[in-house]
């Protein structure tokens, strides 16, 4: 029956067979067609590994692109064969930034709106005494103020400032987006952009882990925490390492591990997390509400001095 249907574009379940037949037509025969059948479906929630570099969009397109090479569906770069799978992610990470991305594939990605409202860990790396205009290593150095005067108490007391509900300004450099487009490429390309209003985040835990004189930072939270040193201060690394329930060490798949039956693995792990049916759509939080954990490593050296990293 065409009852629903648009004309000339087949349902999704007529379009995942036609691309099954061809992953058994493409090589491998009825292997590749298993592969195919097996790819499409999955469903539910899982994590990968970001690496510093590609954006969380291209990453995702990667992983696109590995599954659907090994059910043996070649795309060619074209769109509407790579839509035929299901995925997306549920919360975007900076170019620069790595760790944990939360993807849903399948059903699962009608889950991700919840799993954005889950809770978020973080590890940063910071330098005090300069500011760049991106906030962070990638960018032009705008400002250098000595650090000297600051201690470890000094530090630890402006964490604890930054505890709990507080107004922050998303930086222009950031995943924003103002019509369609990120804040950062608006920038780059020299458009005037106006500065996001302050927004609320609550922030649960702020903790110190080292700290040995000048390096620190996390987020857009660095250049705030630098001013209130009575200095400045600039993000060299941010690493995610939780999101909802699923952390770095334990969850997060790196590129080898992109594989169909991995990826099968996972979900399984990963959906067991998960409070009762995934059809629920909640997800276990330290706190109900958006929780934001930094941790922090904070390097103190010489201006002009060779910077030696210590974690």
């Amino acid at each position: 029956s065409a009852k629903g249907r648009t004309a000339g574009v087949s349902p999704p379940s007529l379009k995942r067979d036609t691309f099954i037949m061809a992953g058994r037509e493409a090589g491998g025969g009825g292997v590749a067609a298993r592969a195919a059948q097996k790819l499409f479906s999955l469903s539910g929630l899982f994590a990968v590994y970001k690496p510093k570099g590609p954006t969380s969009a291209a990453v995702l397109n990667l992983l696109k692109e590995k599954l659907l090479a090994e059910a043996g569906v070649q795309t060619n770069g074209n769109k509407r064969k790579s839509q035929v799978l299901k995925i997306g992610h549920g919360g975007t990470l900076d170019s620069a930034a790595t760790g944990v991305l939360v993807v849903g594939i399948g059903k699962g990605t009608k889950l991700l709106k919840t799993i954005l409202a889950g809770s978020k860990k973080y590890t940063a790396i910071g330098l005090l005494g300069k500011a760049t205009d991106t906030l962070d290593a990638t960018g032009k150095v705008t400002e250098e103020k000595p650090y000297d005067q600051v201690t470890k108490r000094d530090l630890e007391n402006v964490l604890q400032k930054f505890t709990g509900d507080i107004m922050q300004v998303p930086p222009l450099y950031s995943a924003l987006k103002k019509d369609g487009e990120r804040l950062s490429t608006l920038v780059k390309r020299g458009e005037a952009v106006e500065a996001k209003p302050a927004r609320p985040v609550r922030v649960y835990s702020l903790s110190l882990q080292q700290f040995q004189p000048p390096l620190f930072t996390s987020g857009s939270l660095v250049s705030d925490i630098g001013k209130e040193l009575s200095t400045c201060a600039s993000m060299q690394e941010l690493t995610r390492t939780k999101h909802g329930p699923f952390t770095l060490e334990e969850h997060a798949l790196h590129e080898d591990k992109w594989t169909i039956d991995e990826i099968a693995r996972s979900l399984e792990h990963c959906m067991s997390l998960l409070p009762g049916e995934p059809s629920h759509k909640k997800f276990k939080t330290e706190h109900p509400e958006e929780t934001t954990i930094f941790s922090f490593y904070i390097f103190l050296q010489k201006l002009k001095g060779n910077v030696d990293w210590m974690k």
